[in-house]
């Protein structure tokens, strides 16, 4: 999923896919220690996915935590 994607998605779309995400990339490593896994570059794929994913959720919470102390002010 590319970031441009990710940005138009909720903060609890995107904790979903953080969570399918760590699970597929569990299966993944399994696959691979078992040597079942093909292209093990699906293994860094996932994993750069999830921190993609975490990146942009800390951003959106960084905007919203923004927001909300300029009100405050």
């Amino acid at each position: 999923m590319k970031a441009h994607e990710i940005r138009q998605l909720t903060v609890e779309e995107i904790k979903k896919r953080i969570q399918d995400e760590e699970v597929n990339r569990g299966h993944l490593k399994f696959q691979l220690a078992t040597r079942q896994l093909a292209s093990p570059i699906l293994v860094r794929a996932s994993r750069r996915n999830i921190a993609r994913l975490k990146t942009i959720l800390n951003e959106k919470l960084s905007q919203e935590n923004l927001k909300i102390e300029n009100k405050g002010i």
